[in-house]
C-alpha cells in the first residue's frame, strides 16, 4: 500500500472524528523538546497553488513540509519560491519511484529507475535546502527472498552515496510493511553494513506497532535516526477488522505510548522533525493536527 492509497482509505474513516483534545486542559502544552513538526504536501486539501498550500501549513502551526520528488509539477524554483513566501522548511523528501520500481526488483532496468530517481531527489534536496530523502529499500516477495532484497538494496544505495554527499543530503531508509526489515536489529545492521555517514534511518513510529514497540526501535537505532514519521496504529482494530484497519484511528488515540516514545527520543538526543503521515484536510483539520502533535511532543 502506497502513501496515497493509505491516506485515502484512512481519511474516509476519520472524516467524522472528533477534534476534542487529549485532555481537558485548554492551554497549549509547554514545549519541552526541540522537535519540529511537519506534514506532507499531499495532506493539504486546497485547490490553490503550491505557495498557498505552503502558507496553509505554516498558518496551521507547522514548521516544515514533506515533498514527493522527483515530480514534474514541483520544480526547484516553485519550491524555493513557496519556501521563501511561507517561511516553511522542507522537512523531508520521499523518493517517488521506490515502490513501483524497488531496488530489490529482479529486473535491473527497474532497479535503475529508482537509482536515478534517488539521485535526482538527493540533488533537488541540496537545491532546496532539504537534508533528508526517504527511501523504501525494497520488497520481499515470493520471487525475491530476504537475502536478494538485502543485497540488491545495498548495491543500489551505495551507487547513490556520492550524490548524497555532494548534496549534503542523507539517504534515510524507512521501515514499512514490505516483508523485509521488521525489527530494529536488522534495521541497524542494514545501515551499518552500508557504512556511509550519509545513510541513516527514517523511523516510522506507526508502522512498527503491529509487531513491536517504537521506543525499542528508537533506543536501538539511536543516532542512525535522521527523520520520523508520526502516525497511530490500533492493535484492537487490527484484530477485529484486519491489519490495515489498525491505521484508521485518530492521532493520539491508538497504541503509541507517547510518553515512552518521547523519553526514548530524549535519551538519544533526537532534535529533528516529526512528519505526520495521517489523513489531512482543510485549514481547520491542519490546525487540529498541529495542536494534537504539540500535545504528543510534550507528553
Amino acid at each position: 500500500m502506497n502513501r496515497r492509497t493509505f491516506l485515502q482509505t484512512t481519511g474516509a474513516a476519520l472524516a467524522a472524528s472528533s477534534f476534542a483534545p487529549l485532555s481537558n486542559a485548554a492551554d497549549t502544552p509547554v514545549k519541552k523538546r526541540p522537535l519540529k513538526k511537519a506534514v506532507n504536501l499531499g495532506m493539504v486539501k486546497s485547490a490553490g497553488p503550491v505557495e498557498e498550500k505552503f502558507k496553509m501549513v505554516k498558518d496551521a502551526g507547522f514548521d516544515g513540509i514533506e515533498l514527493n520528488l522527483p515530480e514534474d509539477s514541483l520544480t526547484v524554483d516553485i519550491i524555493n519560491k513557496a519556501k521563501a513566501s511561507s517561511g516553511l522548511e522542507v522537512a523531508g523528501i520521499i523518493c517517488t519511484p521506490h515502490w513501483k520500481f524497488p531496488l530489490s526488483d529482479p529486473d535491473p532496468a527497474k532497479r535503475e529507475r529508482t537509482v536515478i530517481g534517488l539521485q535526482q531527489a538527493l540533488t533537488q534536496g541540496g537545491e532546496i535546502g532539504c537534508t533528508r530523502v526517504l527511501l523504501v529499500p525494497g520488497v520481499v516477495t515470493k520471487e525475491v527472498d530476504f537475502v536478494q532484497c538485502w543485497q540488491r538494496a545495498i548495491e543500489g544505495i551505495k551507487r547513490c552515496t556520492d550524490a548524497a554527499e555532494k548534496a549534503r543530503c542523507y539517504i534515510a531508509i524507512e521501515n514499512v510493511w514490505n516483508m523485509f526489515i521488521t525489527n530494529p536489529f536488522d534495521a541497524a545492521k542494514f545501515v551499518d553494513e552500508i557504512n556511509n555517514p550519509w545513510v541513516g534511518w527514517h523511523f516510522d513510529i506507526g508502522n512498527c506497532i503491529t509487531y513491536g514497540w517504537p521506543e525499542h526501535w528508537v533506543r536501538i537505532l539511536g543516532q542512525r535516526i535522521r527523520n520520523l514519521h508520526i502516525k497511530e496504529y490500533s492493535r484492537k482494530k487490527r484484530d477485529a477488522e484486519g491489519p490495515y484497519k489498525g491505521f484508521q484511528v485518530e492521532l493520539g488515540e491508538g497504541d503509541d505510548d507517547w510518553p515512552s516514545i518521547m523519553k526514548a527520543l530524549d535519551e538519544i538526543g533526537y532534535a529533528g522533525y516529526g512528519i505526520l503521515e495521517v489523513p489531512g484536510g482543510d485549514a481547520a483539520r491542519l490546525k487540529f493536527l498541529a495542536e494534537r502533535t504539540d500535545q504528543l511532543f510534550a507528553s
